[in-house]
């Protein structure tokens, strides 16, 4: 009986410690003051590589739209509901970083060069956004399920 109970606690230990080194689960979205909540979003892996949709509006600013108006590419009028932005970031094995994605800032419609790294154990995951030498940095909050 102690050894299923030790067995037990290591895998759940590996899953715990697992949950923490991957970006993959559910982020809340800050917008660029870094206190104002505006979407949860869910980041999974598909092929080695990491995508996010939006799963949530926390905040919606008067006369903003529900639809993506202002994408240009396929995502352009679909509901910020279910709207995939974040597409194709794969691991670095050099640096702990996920690189070579984009993501999209519906609001304007732009889309950006993606860098993000996890912080704090785990719990934060910081989100740059980099248009040529110019970049945006926010720090979203992992959601326990």
């Amino acid at each position: 009986m102690r050894q299923i109970f030790f067995v037990l606690c290591l895998l759940l230990t590996a899953f715990v410690a697992k949950a923490q080194t991957t970006p993959e689960g559910l982020w809340m979205s800050f917008d660029d003051d870094g206190k104002t909540p505006t979407a949860l979003v869910r980041i999974a892996k598909n092929n080695d590589l990491l995508s996010g949709r939006i799963e949530k509006l926390l905040y919606i600013q008067p006369g903003s739209e529900t639809v993506c108006t202002h994408c240009r590419d396929d995502r352009k009028n679909q509901a910020m509901v279910g709207l995939e932005i974040i597409r194709g970031a794969k691991a670095s094995a050099q640096d702990g970083q996920w690189r070579d994605g984009k993501i999209l800032d519906p609001d304007d419609g732009e889309v950006y060069r993606l860098v993000m790294v996890l912080a704090k154990d785990g719990q934060v995951l910081e989100v740059k956004g980099y248009w040529g030498l110019f970049w945006r940095t926010q720090y979203w909050r992992r959601q326990t399920p």
